[in-house]
């Protein structure tokens, strides 16, 4: 495997300079596209690649795992590789339906949600193969299956963050299936519960956080960063160092991406809305693609160590 050298942009006194921060972040990188291709970057270089040209599906959903195993959901199904890129489980969707989200629990379950004309949340064993939860989600239109979900997270608390998009809320629910918080949120992409308690949400033109009772704490809109280019917010993750990671969507189904003009992948934004790094990255020798999944490796994580109410 050929190891590549990184370029990164960062944004400085409002212009963008072409920086050489080959070791400023380490991550993991996947992104919603016509082909399936995720990449772990480390000190700038491509460490690890995967590519699936022949694949029917954009990846809405990837978690790379502390053991080097990828779990990712590709519309049409879930599958999960190891990092020698073997399939250690695979699940095909029902016709109609769709799978945009998946999150590990430990290594021998998964929960995900199905769209389609029943939809639901469900918990697997990928060991026995059986079904250990299920339950129904609502949805504003059960015809329109593609647009119905795209992610959900758990919490530290052992509750399902699930962004409703089509029906414009972003709903807790705890492992029966009740729900337990609620806050409307049109659009919502993902949501994902911060340390403070507050719940950071996002939208394909803006991120918001907001506390417990729903009152909005923080918030950026594509105005906010100034010089770039907008395409789509989807995922907004709060960093430890206080900053939030916000990726740049660019839908490859409008006609080709011309990888001369096509804007930044992802931002790390301050509290003061302050771009600090910009990832622009689309020609060889490190062409990532559009962005869906940044998942960065500064803090030690075990992304599988979660839970879902009991079931652990």
């Amino acid at each position: 495997m050929k190891i590549h050298a990184a370029t990164f942009f960062v944004a400085v006194a409002g212009l963008s300079s072409a920086w050489s921060q080959a070791d400023r972040h380490d991550f993991f990188y996947a992104g919603e596209a016509k082909t399936q291709d995720m990449y772990v970057v480390k000190g700038g270089k491509i460490a690890w690649e995967f590519h699936n040209p022949g694949s029917r599906g954009e990846i809405s959903d990837a978690v790379l795992l502390s053991d080097g195993s990828v779990l990712f959901a590709h519309q049409f199904g879930i599958t999960w590789i190891d990092s020698a890129k073997k399939v250690l489980w695979k699940y095909d969707a029902p016709e109609g339906c769709e799978t945009h989200t998946a999150q590990p629990i430990g290594k021998e379950r998964l929960v995900f949600i199905q769209n389609g004309p029943e939809p639901k949340a469900c918990v697997l064993n990928i060991t026995t193969g059986k079904t250990e939860r299920e339950f129904p989600l609502e949805v504003g239109n059960k015809k329109g299956t593609h647009g119905q979900f795209r992610h959900a997270r758990l919490t530290t608390a052992g509750t399902l963050l699930v962004a409703h998009m089509d029906l414009g809320k972003v709903i807790e629910y705890d492992e029966n299936g009740k729900e337990v918080w609620s806050v409307k949120f049109p659009g919502a992409w993902s949501a994902s519960r911060l340390p403070n308690g507050n719940t950071l949400m996002c939208a394909s033109k803006l991120a918001r956080e907001v506390n417990p009772a729903g009152e909005t704490v923080w918030e950026c809109l594509p105005g906010d960063l100034k010089g770039q280019e907008i395409r789509s917010f989807q995922i907004a993750t709060r960093l430890p160092n206080g900053s939030t990671l916000i990726n740049n969507w660019v839908n490859s189904w409008d006609g080709p991406i011309d990888v001369e003009t096509a804007p930044a992948q992802a931002f790390e934004v301050t509290p003061a809305k302050e771009i600090t790094w910009t990832l622009r990255e689309w020609k060889a020798p490190l062409a990532l693609g559009p962005s869906t999944t940044i998942q960065f490796f500064d803090k030690a994580v075990v992304p599988e160590d979660v839970h879902f109410g009991s079931i652990r």
